[in-house]
């Protein structure tokens, strides 16, 4: 599996609740759209999804399960009942929220890494943080890839508009696992930076199965630019209203 990966996208494909496009249906057509693309790997959250995507692809898929209703903060495959039914539903690797923080049952990453591996065996675990502290905790907690995703959601980690590469680099330097790229990759050449990096792949979700926030970026652009030339056009107007009253003066 990790072999399939190596040097992929991986898309990643979900819809919050207040989306249009929420829902199985919309991301199973997404994943296929992905693999038409050339994508090597899907991420896709709760079982519903991941079950009608794996019906329609044979691409990797990367699990996850949002519980916000249990905790607001470690809400990413924050339980081993997540992590069951993620993999029930067909996906290869779950991901899940690989910081230090108090999970929801009480029980440790490194406990549940272990009985993941134990009870679902064939399981890869990716450990999401945002950190290299972190990375290398989850590492020794038996995760078997560590990926950016959490860095900058964090009030610890970096800030930053764009991908975190700097914690790639850190990460490949320091771990013996996969290290996978995720979190803000809005352009193509980011990402082949982060493989130039050493990630031995990528994930990107926004910047490509989001219209809404695609769009929007598209519309500040240009109600930026808008507001620009009006402002230009006032400053012109002004000055020839100024020359000519000087002239006629």
């Amino acid at each position: 599996m990790l072999q399939r990966l190596y040097g992929q996208l991986i898309v990643s494909c979900q819809a919050r609740p207040d989306s249009p496009l929420h829902g199985w249906v919309f991301m199973a057509a997404m994943a296929r759209a992905a693999e038409q693309a050339g994508a090597g790997g899907i991420r896709a959250d709760g079982p519903e999804d991941i079950r009608a995507i794996r019906a329609v692809t044979t691409l990797p898929i990367v699990g996850i399960y949002k519980r916000r209703d249990l905790d607001p903060e470690v809400y990413i495959t924050p339980r081993f009942e997540e992590a069951r039914a993620v993999r029930e539903a067909g996906a290869d690797v779950i991901a899940l929220d690989g910081t230090a923080r108090p999970r929801p049952g009480g029980q440790t990453l490194p406990e549940l890494i272990r009985r993941i591996h134990d009870e679902l065996p064939g399981t890869l675990v990716m450990a999401d943080i945002s950190t290299l502290e972190e990375g290398l905790a989850a590492e020794a907690a038996g995760a078997d890839i560590v990926c950016t995703t959490l860095s900058g959601y964090t009030p610890w980690s970096r800030r930053q508009e764009g991908p975190d590469l700097d914690l790639v680099s850190e990460l490949v330097r320091a771990v013996r696992v996969p290290v996978i790229a995720e979190g803000r990759y809005w352009h193509p050449e980011e990402a082949a930076e982060a493989l130039r990096r050493g990630a031995h792949s990528v994930v990107v979700g926004t910047a490509i199965t989001n219209p809404r926030a695609i769009a929007r970026r598209f519309v500040v652009a240009m109600q930026q630019a808008a507001k620009s030339l009006r402002e230009s056009a006032s400053d012109i107007q002004g000055g020839r209203h100024a020359f000519e009253n000087c002239s006629t003066g």
